[in-house]
């Protein structure tokens, strides 16, 4: 392949071609234009079958992406700098498989309509009641991104990736983009069938091995697919149960898996410059209260954890600023924001599961993290988080909590500089856990999705110098 910058520089260096006959034929006026100028021959064909290559694409594209998805891969080659672990080619799944279980998202969860959630490319609804609280021009980047939608971000994200390939064959790894959580989302409970619950990863695997040699040659080694649930969804044993056994098939063994909450035993933004700016703004917010707790008990909960740490926020008065969700009342998206905002430090108890959405919302704000769960934070997301966990949060073990111990005094005995250095480590991280627009991505700067896509590809390129696949 030559540019047309070769083609000009080399083409003035030529003798004038001596006159020839007209042709008698279309083939031979083909012929004889090649003769003559076989690179401009060239460039015309490759332009011709580049046409064809990208209209053949164009039948199972989510509905949410533009015809100038592979167009913008084509004409924009990286730096070989930027894609020094290699490239990734996603394979063109079967609408099946992504964009209609994205349509049908009205019937792709038991707990009712999906598609706000969904909604604007997967970022969810427009975020408008924070306009208050933050810089003006900021105020048209919030959106309420519901922590299940990856699979639909990272799939728009990297057709735009500045390291996707369209040549399978140069590819370091494969992306395959199976919405697995949304497949699932209505089959979670028990009063479906095994094959109910199973039919949509059972077909997809039946099809990468069946249409690419890929798969096959490293037995799944260098593919990798985002799960946009948590680990246990995927793990289903036996006849009853919860969710499917995706995890568990013996296909899915050596796939690189990126889920929201992993098995340890196994926010959007325009431009580099607003995340430069909301990084300011949160690193000179005055803070009023040392602490902060969003979040309700939970009654049915034996000894329920919550309920103690929102005690000790009520018992400390102006100290802690209370967000109190119990019942789902007074726990809006503005009020939550504003907590974070207003507080050196935020209480982060586990969730339904060892995470919570509230420990990213908390960071964002420019909050210290407490966590009481070491699972809920250091034992995951190595590839987003700081590798030393006091250098961005503080850990007080809950059984400490339980026996009396006052997250107040633990808080309390933390120094003004020591938190100030806290704080800058977790505005660091910020552009870690927000999701850029697909066709533009951050600059310099790398976002959640890049920084996933690096990790799988170093992953991927490590083994292969190990001989692994």
């Amino acid at each position: 392949m030559v540019s047309a910058s070769e083609i000009i520089s080399s083409s003035a260096n030529r003798l004038p071609p001596k006159p020839q006959p007209p042709p008698s034929s279309p083939t031979d006026f083909f012929f004889s234009l090649f003769h003559h100028h076989p690179r401009l021959c060239l460039l015309s064909l490759f332009l011709l079958l580049q046409l064809l290559f990208l209209t053949s694409f164009s039948d199972h594209r989510p509905p949410f992406l533009t015809a100038a998805t592979s167009a913008a891969v084509s004409s924009t080659i990286p730096p070989l700098d930027q894609c020094e672990n290699g490239k990734i080619f996603v394979y063109d799944l079967p609408s099946q498989f992504n964009s209609d279980l994205y349509k049908n998202c009205d019937k792709s969860s038991v707990w009712g309509n999906w598609c706000g959630a969904l909604s604007n490319d997967g970022f969810g609804h427009k975020v408008t009641e924070n306009n208050h609280l933050m810089p003006e021009n900021l105020a048209g980047a919030w959106y309420s991104t519901d922590q299940f939608s990856s699979e639909v971000l990272f799939h728009n994200r990297l057709l735009f990736h500045k390291c996707r390939t369209l040549e399978p064959e140069s590819a370091t790894a494969y992306y395959i983009p199976f919405y697995a959580g949304i497949a699932v989302g209505k089959y979670m409970m028990d009063d479906f069938s095994p094959k109910d619950r199973d039919q949509h990863c059972e077909m997809m695997l039946e099809w990468v091995q069946g249409n690419y040699p890929y798969f096959n040659r490293s037995n799944g080694w260098d593919h990798f697919l985002v799960m946009g649930r948590i680990t246990w969804d995927f793990r289903w044993y036996g006849d009853q149960g919860w969710g499917s056994r995706c995890i568990t098939m013996p296909s899915m063994t050596n796939v690189t898996r990126l889920l929201i909450e992993k098995n340890p035993w196994d926010y959007f933004a325009d431009q580099p410059s607003d995340v430069v700016l909301w990084q300011e703004f949160v690193r000179s917010r005055e803070r009023r209260s040392l602490f902060c707790f969003a979040g309700g008990t939970r009654g049915w909960v034996e000894n329920d954890f919550r309920g103690l740490l929102l005690s000790q926020c009520q018992d400390s008065f102006e100290s802690c600023r209370l967000v109190d969700c119990s019942g789902g009342q007074g726990c809006g998206t503005s009020v939550i924001l504003e907590s974070f905002l207003d507080s050196e430090f935020c209480l982060q108890p586990r969730g339904d599961s060892f995470t919570r959405r509230s420990i990213f919302d908390c960071m964002l704000a420019g909050s210290i993290p407490v966590f009481f769960w070491k699972r809920s934070a250091y034992l995951q997301y190595e590839w987003f988080l700081p590798g030393e966990s006091e250098s961005y949060s503080v850990f007080i073990h809950r059984d400490e909590v339980r026996n009396g111990t006052l997250i107040k005094t633990v808080l309390e005995k933390y120094g003004k500089e020591e938190i100030k250095r806290m704080r800058e480590k977790v505005v660091e991280t910020i552009p870690k856990l927000i999701y850029a627009k697909p066709n533009e991505g951050l600059g310099s700067m790398k976002d959640a999705i890049d920084i996933a896509v690096d990790g799988v590809l170093k992953r991927i390129k490590e083994k292969k110098v190990w001989k692994l696949i």
